[in-house]
């Protein structure tokens, strides 16, 4: 053998028989399970790969656990899925999750929400002061010896006069108002606002024969007259023996615009009404009345035995009808008359240095329900000095502004229809 030469040998190789193979039928022997060692090692892994767990139990599955989240390959595949232009983003389970703009816009609309607010606040502050600024004060409460001690309560002296400053010639003509100078008190109301309960409005006669100081006793009008709001303060706060804390007068302009500020009030006629001098034809039954209609009807002598007695009752219900029509809900949220009112009135109303916009309001929001209305309780109407005037029964009128003065209840039997 160790003579044969190379091609003997290489001639031996080829010419032996191949090995045998396993017969087709019989099935072969399955590899091992698991992954094939690394590359190059020149051995094959044998060895069961051992199954992990999760939370403690057997994990169902041979795949390898992924981290939370996928791999940073996968994220990147997924980015457009996973933030794409639907704003969301993909959970364990592969759903859609709402993302970031959606909270965006929320927060983009709660700031404008916050802005809006604060800029309503500011201009109404602003307007309120500047609504304020705009009342007219007059000098008409004064301290004097005897005058009378402060009450529960507030007590106004409600004044309104027969003054035509702000009309012109053709809006006289049209509201019958006459041409008359000057101005004179055509109305005069006490307001007592408790507090608790009802306010009660009391109509002062301005044929009230009274003393005046310095003019001995005459009509309670004519103390406006004699020295304007400070001497008719005085002289109703000496005959009620009620301390005034508020003053407020309104003129014939003033109160036509304020009426149709908050669109006319609605005012039940008892009886017909036909006054050329107050230029007004009123049918019996509840009607709308816009200013000069409602100017004119408050003024009329034309109804009644005692017209300035029926005079006086038209007044209080009027005052008590516009009072609550402008502190009602409807009109105070309303801009497009809370506005023209609060304009009206600041530009018509003149009211003692001590009073703001605030005080005027809470006169509408004690009136909501409607106060007691009453007259001061009429003894007698004399004629005296040639003119024909007002007396007070003393002893109902005592009782009616005692009560007033104590803060409690009005007497029935004192309050006058």
């Amino acid at each position: 053998m160790a003579d044969e030469d190379e091609a003997t040998r290489a001639y031996r190789r080829t010419a032996q028989p191949p090995a045998a193979q396993p017969p087709a039928d019989r099935p072969q022997a399955a590899a091992p399970a698991g992954p094939a060692g690394p590359a190059g090692s020149g051995r094959e892994d044998t060895v069961p790969r051992a199954r992990s767990k999760v939370y403690g139990k057997p994990r169902a599955g041979t795949a390898p656990v992924r981290p939370l989240g996928g791999s940073r390959h996968e994220a990147g595949d997924q980015g457009s899925a996973g933030h794409g232009g639907d704003g969301g983003s993909r959970g364990r389970d592969g759903a859609v999750r709402g993302g970031r703009g959606p909270r965006r816009t929320g927060r983009t609309v709660l700031r404008v929400v916050v802005v809006l607010v604060v800029l309503l606040l500011v201009a109404a502050v602003a307007g309120y002061f500047w609504i304020g600024s705009r009342l007219r004060p007059v000098e008409s409460l004064t301290d004097y010896d005897g005058r009378p001690a402060e009450t529960p309560g507030q007590d106004w002296l409600l004044v309104g006069s027969d003054s035509r400053a702000g009309l012109t010639a053709a809006q006289r003509k049209k509201l019958a108002t006459g041409k008359a100078v000057g101005k004179r008190t055509d109305t005069m109301m006490l307001l007592h606002i408790p507090e608790s309960g009802r306010p009660t409005l009391v109509s002062l006669p301005r044929d009230s024969y009274v003393p005046i100081e310095g003019h001995g006793s005459g009509k309670l009008n004519a103390a406006y007259a004699f020295g304007g709001p400070k001497l008719l303060t005085k002289t109703v706060e000496r005959v009620t023996g009620i301390r005034i804390d508020h003053y407020m007068e309104i003129g014939f302009g003033g109160f036509v615009g304020i009426v149709d500020a908050i669109g006319g009030v609605n005012i039940c006629v008892k009886q017909d009404i036909q006054d050329e001098k107050a230029g007004i034809n009123l049918k019996k039954g509840c009607q709308d009345m816009d200013g000069g209609t409602a100017l004119g009807y408050v003024r009329t002598r034309k109804t009644g035995a005692i017209p300035d007695f029926e005079r006086t009752q038209r007044q209080r219900q009027f005052f008590s009808a516009v009072v609550q029509k402008a502190a009602s809900p409807g009109t105070l949220l309303n801009p497009f008359t809370s506005v023209p009112l609060a304009l009206s009135a600041a530009d018509s109303v003149s009211v003692d240095p001590g009073t703001g916009l605030f005080d005027l309001l809470s006169v509408g929001m004690a009136m909501r329900e409607g106060p007691v209305a009453t007259a001061v309780p009429i003894g007698s109407l004399p004629t005296i000095g040639g003119q024909a005037v007002v007396k007070w029964d003393t002893q109902k009128a005592l009782r009616l502004f005692e009560a007033l003065a104590a803060d409690k209840q009005v007497p029935k039997d004192v309050i006058t229809k």
